[in-house]
């Protein structure tokens, strides 16, 4: 890495590490934005899950329905920010298309998995002051004000407990410190998944289109998500709970990614019967 990329990975850490968040820019070549923003718009009209709100174009198992977006996830600059806050041998933990229609309406505060306390599978307020998963949002779209840039609550992240724990703060009000998270096509939004945020009306005329992909240390347990398996009986078909749904990965695609990107994926693969 050289001495300006350094430098440049120091500052967003900071940024992270302090603010709970931070934009990368340019990780996707410009030249590749529209070809991949079209790609999935596509998949998520063809695919969209029918129980998402009518504003937002929800696909969970995103990387099972189209891959133009995969060859950036293993960026070796952008990999560099997620080892430095994860550790080695990160991996995928979720990756979902969504898309922001005009007219899309404010959504409530929370923070994502592990720390929603709605999920089956989270971690139980107060959670300790430590960074265990990466919210990140891929740009095929700039952010702005106007479109619908994701809401956040900068700082946050430090709080043992978020909205969706009964902390004291009505998540479908304003946050007097909140702020749009703003940035051009092409970059990443990363988040400590524990930072607040929340979505943003779109009053624009175009849809905010990204790929929301999450990042996991090697330790963290995911098979909750995992449809069939043990940990999703036991903790929410058994309890009556909900959770996330991240289907497994077919062979066939996982050997059609990047050699860089399966290391990523590789404990996504489906099992054999």
């Amino acid at each position: 890495m050289t001495g300006g990329k350094l430098m440049q990975l120091e500052r967003l850490l900071l940024h992270l590490k302090l603010d709970g968040w931070c934009v990368v820019e340019d990780v996707i070549p410009a030249n590749q934005i529209k070809h991949v923003r079209q790609s999935v718009e596509a998949a998520v009209a063809e695919h969209r899950n029918p129980a998402a709100p009518s504003g937002i174009g929800h696909l969970p198992g995103m990387i099972n329905f189209d891959q133009s977006f995969a060859p950036f996830l293993a960026d070796e600059n952008f990999l560099a920010l997620v080892g430095a806050m994860l550790g080695h041998h990160p991996r995928i933990s979720f990756t979902t298309g969504t898309i922001n229609y005009p007219g899309n309406e404010r959504g409530g505060w929370h923070a994502d998995w592990p720390f929603n306390q709605n999920n089956a599978g989270h971690i139980p307020a107060p959670y300790p002051d430590a960074t265990v998963h990466l919210t990140t949002l891929w740009m095929l779209a700039p952010f702005t004000e106007e479109n619908g840039g994701t809401l956040l609550v900068p700082g946050s992240h430090r709080s043992p407990n978020n909205p969706t724990g009964d902390n004291g703060v009505d998540p479908l009000a304003p946050y007097p410190t909140e702020v749009n998270a703003c940035g051009p096509a092409g970059s990443v939004l990363v988040l400590d998944s524990r930072l607040w945020h929340a979505t943003a009306p779109n009053r624009s005329h175009q849809p905010r289109t990204s790929v929301v992909v999450r990042y996991a240390p090697w330790w963290l347990n995911v098979e909750v998500l995992r449809p069939g398996s043990d940990e999703r009986r036991r903790l929410s078909e058994e309890t009556g709970r909900k959770e996330n749904a991240v289907p497994s990965l077919p062979a066939s695609v996982f050997a059609d990614l990047p050699a860089p990107v399966q290391p990523l994926f590789r404990h996504w693969v489906a099992r054999p019967e």
